[in-house]
């Protein structure tokens, strides 16, 4: 893990609207795609930055990843066949801040990353992203019925510290489904 400074309440304001690269190639296992970049993310520059988050450790606690992983090592991802993506580009303090209009135009252009890419599954955090920019307001948790090409779509949960229903060892559990079937 590196030892890196707190973006600065300067920093954090400044991120609003940036964005984060994607960590994505030719040949990935699967595309995670969070929602959006919040903007300690977009401050920091990669991707589920903000300390309490829990991607990273609950990557390493599904068996995707062999040991944890700091934001700051995200392309280590790439030759375990791991990506990471958003619905949409641009980072705001809150997911509430996005318009239905941005789910739709970055359900779109996420598709379109599927298809450039073709990842065997792409894995949407966040039951609501994945029902706003996919119009598939019944979705529930877990492999969809709706594929992208040759690419299946798996939902998780979002991994978000403020995903209350699902904590340590639930959110785990559902990512080592998606992990088991690889």
């Amino acid at each position: 893990m590196t030892d890196r400074k707190r973006p600065t309440a300067a920093e954090l304001k400044a991120a609003k609207n940036k964005t984060v690269p994607d960590v994505i190639g030719p040949g990935l296992d699967v595309l995670f795609c969070g929602i959006n970049p919040g903007l300690y993310t977009a401050a920091i520059g990669h991707h589920f930055g903000r300390p309490g988050n829990r991607f990273w450790p609950t990557l390493h606690a599904a068996g995707f990843t062999p040991r944890l992983f700091d934001p700051s090592e995200e392309l280590e991802l790439l030759p375990l066949k791991l990506g990471v993506t958003n619905v949409v580009a641009r980072a705001t303090a809150t997911a509430d801040e996005l318009k239905p209009r941005e789910y739709n135009a970055g359900g779109r252009v996420l598709e379109a990353k599927v298809k450039r890419f073709e990842p065997r599954y792409l894995a949407v955090l966040g039951i609501g992203a994945y029902r706003a920019a996919f119009a598939r307001p019944t979705a529930t948790i877990g492999l969809q019925e709706h594929a992208i090409g040759e690419t299946r779509v798996w939902v998780l949960p979002n991994p978000s510290g403020l995903n209350a229903p699902y904590q340590g060892d639930a959110l785990a559990r559902v990512f080592r489904a998606l992990r088991e079937t690889l």
